[in-house]
C-alpha cells in the first residue's frame, strides 16, 4: 500500500514470487471511469473507490482461501484498510511503502504509460493516512532498490502476528 510512485506493483509482484503466491494488480480492477477520471487529473472521491476496494476485498477472500495472494491496492485511508480487512475473511497484512515526495515525484516523472499523472500526487498524499500502530502493518523505506525493498517487506512481514 501507498500513493502512486511508491513502488506497489513492482513490491508486490516480487513479494508474490517470492512467496510463491498468486499477484494481483490492483490498478487493473478499478472501474473504467476511475481510470478516466485519474487520467484527466481529477482526484477519486470515496464514492469512487469503494466499488473498487469492494473488489480488492473479494479477490483478498478469494485468495485467502487459495493459500494467500498479494494485491497492490494504495489503501490510503484507514477505514480504507479496514474495509479490507473486514472483506478478506482472514488475516491480512499491509506493506506500507514510503518515501519523501522528492523521490516518488521523481519516481513518476520517470514512469512512461500509467494513466496517473505527477499532479495527483499531492492529493494522495494529503488523502494518505499514515498507518503507524495500525495491525498487520509493516513500514517499508523505498529509498532502495526493489530488491532491498522486498527484502526488508519479507523481513517485516515474518514478525507479523495477527
Amino acid at each position: 500500500m501507498g500513493v502512486s510512485g511508491s513502488g506497489k506493483s513492482t513490491v508486490a509482484e516480487a513479494l508474490a514470487d517470492k512467496l510463491g503466491i498468486a499477484f494481483i494488480e490492483g490498478d487493473k480492477l478499478h472501474p473504467k471511469s476511475n481510470v478516466e477520471k485519474m487520467s484527466e487529473g481529477i482526484p477519486l472521491t470515496d464514492d469512487d473507490r469503494w466499488p473498487w476496494l469492494d473488489l480488492i476485498g473479494a479477490e483478498l477472500q478469494k485468495g485467502n482461501a487459495s493459500g494467500g495472494v498479494v494485491v497492490s491496492c494504495s489503501a490510503l485511508k484507514k477505514i480504507y484498510r479496514d474495509h479490507l480487512r473486514k472483506a478478506t475473511g482472514g488475516p491480512l497484512a499491509f506493506v506500507y511503502l514510503d518515501g519523501s515526495l522528492e523521490l516518488l515525484s521523481r519516481r513518476m516523472g520517470e514512469r512512461k504509460g500509467h494513466f496517473m499523472p505527477l499532479s495527483l500526487l499531492q492529493t494522495q498524499l494529503a488523502t494518505l493516512e499514515v498507518p503507524t500502530g495500525e495491525p498487520g502493518v509493516v513500514t517499508v523505506s523505498i529509498d532502495t532498490t526493489p530488491d532491498e525493498i522486498t527484502k526488508n517487506a519479507l523481513a517485516g512481514l515474518k514478525a507479523v502476528t495477527f
